[in-house]
């Protein structure tokens, strides 16, 4: 009982702060409690959202309790605001007050709070997907007909109440929160608390996808630029195709950029003359889809490829595999495991081909993981090389593997026009050398991406100079070995 009061009493205290400072006269709050405006878009419309949204009691009885109170347009019989007919909030369908969401199914409420119960649900898909967890950043996206109908409202009340005394659209308008950052002030400290990590601009991202196809539809078919959409569905005979359900949600998913993009482009006027003010009832929440995503991470060093058989990155013709294997894959595979990636992307300064061998102080590359559930440690990067270096087959090693920064891939690039190179070659000719050949060709020096078998054989006569011509006589490459690449990068 006393802790009942005590939550009575917090609620009471609210509304009678926002009543004094925030709250227009209280029949206008009545009035959009009556035409199915939630109590937290009511606060958030006024001003009052940051200092109301903790308590968890204001609910829609408690407002109009108060309002009945202290406004004797409240006590008229039965209310339409507190209808028992299942709806939704009229602008946020629901997503401030949530009452179940649907991913996969729906989900019942526990016994705990209707925020807490959606962060349990965030919460366990983080831990479903194995995602190790220090920090994150909380990313919203709603559907654009919640921007459309929180418009519709504000345009509604202006039409009632503009010509009273109280009204000032242009603070009515700054005042005014959005759903978006309403719902952010409601999760992430109850997301806090739940995983015990703190928010911040993290590069581990938790995505909440609200969704509304019902409502999407609608508003899609009211616009005036939909006509313009509709033939992108339509053959080029002029028939039109409908499309799967999958690809519905894709044309959907697509649409709310178009949506807001050209709500923003409609004047007021026009507005009132193609939405319903105020907007109808909603009778069905939104879905809402959890995703978790992490900033790729940089694995980097150099590897040397000990083989003639391997190639640098994966080499299929014709679902024929071309070589033993590939440095790409031996390197990759091992970093993305430790690091449990959704995949990996390879980047090297430069290439050799499948039968030359790099050796030396091996060639630098990265490797780029996707959304890794873990970060490795100095001792797990470690683990990798070790993995690598005491492989049976010998293929392929690495040195100086470690963790770095995105601003890695840009140096590798940036350096990989300048870098130069040293290789060693067994070349057949066609007459015995001098020793004056053997001085001239330890003079040469190839220019980055000079193509080496061609500069010794001439490729035909079509790459000039070349050690052939030169020499004045046949010439072949029979291996090739790059011996070092010169950069300043990964030493």
């Amino acid at each position: 009982m006393a802790a009942a009061a005590e939550v009575d009493a917090e609620a009471r205290s609210i509304l009678e702060r926002a009543a004094a400072s925030s709250f227009p006269p209280l029949h206008a709050i009545h009035h959009l409690l009556s035409v199915g405006v939630c109590v937290r878009c009511i606060f958030r419309f006024f001003g009052a959202f940051s200092y109301a949204a903790p308590c968890l009691s204001l609910t829609a009885s408690v407002l109009h309790s108060f309002l009945e109170e202290h406004d004797d347009s409240a006590k008229s019989g039965s209310c339409s605001c507190l209808s028992k007919d299942e709806a939704y909030c009229s602008i946020c369908f629901g997503v401030l007050l949530p009452t179940c969401y649907q991913d996969d199914g729906v989900e019942p409420l526990r016994s705990v709070s209707p925020i807490d119960n959606v962060t349990s649900i965030i919460s366990e898909a983080v831990q479903r997907e194995g995602h190790q967890v220090d920090e994150f950043s909380l990313e919203i996206s709603l559907p654009a007909v919640i921007a459309a109908n929180d418009r519709a409202i504000r345009l509604y009340m202006k039409e009632k109440y503009g010509s009273a005394n109280w009204f000032d659209e242009k603070i009515f308008s700054q005042q005014t929160m959005s759903v978006k950052e309403a719902l952010r002030i409601l999760l992430v400290p109850s997301v806090e608390k739940q995983m015990n990590v703190k928010h911040g601009n993290n590069s581990f991202r938790i995505r909440l996808t609200y969704t509304h196809d019902e409502g999407s539809q609608k508003l899609l078919r009211l616009l005036p630029n939909d006509r313009g959409r509709k033939r992108k569905t339509e053959s080029r005979d002029g028939s039109s195709k409908r499309g799967s359900t999958d690809d519905d949600k894709q044309i959907l998913s697509e649409s709310d950029a178009f949506i807001n993009k050209t709500l923003e482009g409609i004047q007021d006027q026009d507005f009132r003359s193609l939405f319903q003010l105020p907007p109808e009832k909603v009778l069905e929440p939104c879905h809402l889809v959890i995703s978790c995503q992490r900033s790729p991470i940089y694995i980097g060093g150099r590897y040397l490829k000990l083989s003639r058989n391997v190639s640098q990155s994966c080499w299929i013709i014709d679902d024929e595999r071309m070589g033993e294997a590939s440095v790409e894959e031996i390197i990759g595979e091992n970093v993305r495991a430790i690091c449990k990636g959704d995949g990996y992307k390879f980047h090297a300064a430069g290439r050799e081909d499948i039968d030359v061998r790099m050796l030396g102080s091996g060639r630098p590359f990265l490797v780029e993981v996707l959304n890794v559930r873990s970060i490795p440690s100095a001792t797990e990067v470690q683990q990798i090389a070790d993995k690598i270096n005491d492989s049976e087959k010998k293929h392929v090693r690495v040195r100086n593997l470690k963790l770095v920064g995105s601003e890695i891939w840009t140096m590798m690039r940036e350096g990989e026009a300048e870098k130069q190179k040293q290789y060693a070659a067994l070349i057949w000719t066609s007459r015995p050398l001098t020793d004056d050949d053997l001085h001239n060709i330890s003079l040469i020096k190839d220019m980055a991406g000079t193509y080496i078998k061609e500069f010794v054989h001439g490729d035909l006569g079509r790459t000039h100079p070349s050690v052939g011509v030169m020499l004045s006589c046949r010439t072949e490459i029979l291996q090739l070995d790059v011996t070092d690449v010169k950069m300043d990068f990964l030493q």
